[in-house]
């Protein structure tokens, strides 16, 4: 296997990117495997950083300095917190592809070299770099257009993130050099820079919109300090903001927001594959009353925060069958929502793969349904609600599942499950596909020695604890 095509293996290892375990370990099998998969790793190295691993990543940044530029900074006393230096055994910083200000210069200001920011973010931009994804701070004001050679370095920036209240001059400079973003990611500030409206219209396609609200205002609002005509101003942006979209209606396929929108903006978006709405700042219901009205006949991918079921249910029914994901986060809902809720999704969602509920005891009986009616179902993550039999749900999943669920998770407050029914559940999964099963937060010190029973019995082919968030299915 050593000895495959570099191009075979380029394709390999480019479909293991975010396995970097994986990658590790596969760099000292020789050096053509090794020139191959240094250039993935680098491709985004600010993805999963942890402290001991900034430490390194600093390290191998730095050593990219010349030696007139280390003399130079040392001569204005300014030293820095890393190993030894060393030249690298490669240019790194010449395979990375998303340029992250946001991370870079959070290491910069934490290890207390913020004096360095220009000239770390001076070694990215340059002529042997071409980024495609671009993350720039809040309050950001180095105007990193004007950094020779970064014309070339965001010719081809495909995704942007930026704060709405973007430096006007920065903004204007990246308006003239992207001209192909696919995704726009856009977190939502007071002060907003109408100008972003422009960058919007110019680009050619936009696919993948996102407007994430800063909590920062919505505090405000809750407080009583923000002044009625900041919220005017506010919605007149957003307002504007929104028409701009308009443009790309037909080829935004995925679209994201944490606040309701303050045009009917949703309802040209018919070609819609996916779709994330938030009310996490708590938002009046009846500014998302919008959504009992509206059709996505094509939506794949629904995920939802803190939007009340009634308004729910009438989403998934206008849809036409395509819906293959749906999580449903931290919804408080009773008995009766909760079993409506599940009616319509196998009702109207028979290509579902991965679903994510809050269930109640009432509605148990809806799942065996659910999991008969939707039989390319892979993924279940479970938030149990309340007071809850997990013998009866244990019992439907290994009596009802279709054959290619075995990915699953179960939320908060599992401690409860007593160790026999564990037992009668994996004993029931015997002979079936085995499961990849998650928890958030559970004791192991009461199930340890039964879950490790079941993994040499192939019954559990992987486990993990304490991971929150949705899991990769």
């Amino acid at each position: 296997m050593s000895k495959l095509n570099g191009d075979i293996l380029y394709l390999i290892f480019k479909e293991l990117h975010n396995d970097k375990n994986t990658l590790y370990s596969c760099l000292l099998i020789n050096k053509t495997w090794c020139e191959i998969i240094i250039p993935t790793l680098w491709r985004n190295p600010w993805k999963h950083l942890n402290y001991q691993k900034v430490k390194v990543l600093l390290d191998v940044i730095i050593s990219h300095f010349s030696d007139e530029k280390r003399n130079i900074l040392k001569s204005q006393n300014i030293y820095f917190p890393t190993n030894s230096y060393k030249r690298p055994l490669f240019n790194y910083i010449s395979f990375c592809k998303h340029l992250n200000l946001n991370v870079i210069r959070k290491i910069i200001v934490n290890l207390g070299i913020d004096c360095i920011l220009n000239e770390i973010i001076c070694l990215f931009i340059n002529e042997n770099t071409k980024f495609t994804h671009l993350y720039i701070p809040r309050n950001f004001d180095h105007y990193i257009h004007l950094i020779p050679g970064a014309e070339r370095c965001f010719s081809n920036i495909e995704f942007l993130s930026c704060y709405a209240n973007i430096d006007y001059y920065l903004l204007n400079g990246l308006k003239t050099m992207c001209k192909s973003i696919k995704e726009l990611e856009i977190i939502h500030e007071e002060c907003n820079n109408y100008d972003i409206s422009e960058l919007i219209r110019t680009q050619e396609s936009i696919l993948n919109f996102s407007f994430i609200s800063n909590n920062m205002i919505k505090e405000s609002i809750l407080s009583f300090s923000f002044r009625s005509h900041d919220m005017i101003n506010d919605m007149a942006f957003c307002q504007f903001l929104e028409k701009s979209l308009i443009k790309h209606a037909n080829t935004i396929q995925h679209f994201k927001m944490t606040k309701p929108p303050a045009t009917q903006i949703l309802s040209y978006f018919t070609n819609l594959k996916s779709l994330e709405l938030s009310n996490r700042y708590y938002y009046s219901d009846q500014l998302w009353n919008f959504i009992k009205n509206l059709s996505l006949p094509f939506l794949q991918i629904l995920y939802v925060n803190y939007i009340p079921v009634i308004l729910l249910v009438p989403l998934i029914e206008n849809t036409d069958g395509y819906l293959n994901e749906i999580a449903i986060y931290d919804i408080k809902y009773n008995d009766i929502d909760c079993k409506r809720i599940i009616q319509a999704i196998y009702t109207k969602c028979p290509n579902l793969k991965y679903l994510k509920l809050n269930l109640s005891n009432y509605a148990i009986f809806e799942l065996e349904k659910l999991l008969i009616n939707c039989q390319y179902l892979t993924g279940l993550f479970i938030v149990k609600s309340g007071f809850f039999n997990w013998d009866t749900c244990f019992e439907i999943l290994s009596k009802s599942s279709p054959i290619g669920l075995y990915k699953f998770k179960f939320g908060y407050f599992c401690n409860n499950i007593e160790s026999k029914s564990f037992k009668s559940f994996f004993d029931n999964w015997k002979g079936r596909y085995p499961m990849l099963l998650q928890f958030s937060q559970l004791n192991l010190n009461n199930y340890n020695s039964l879950i490790e029973k079941y993994k040499k019995r192939g019954i559990i082919k992987k486990f993990e604890n304490d991971k929150f968030g949705d899991f990769e299915w």
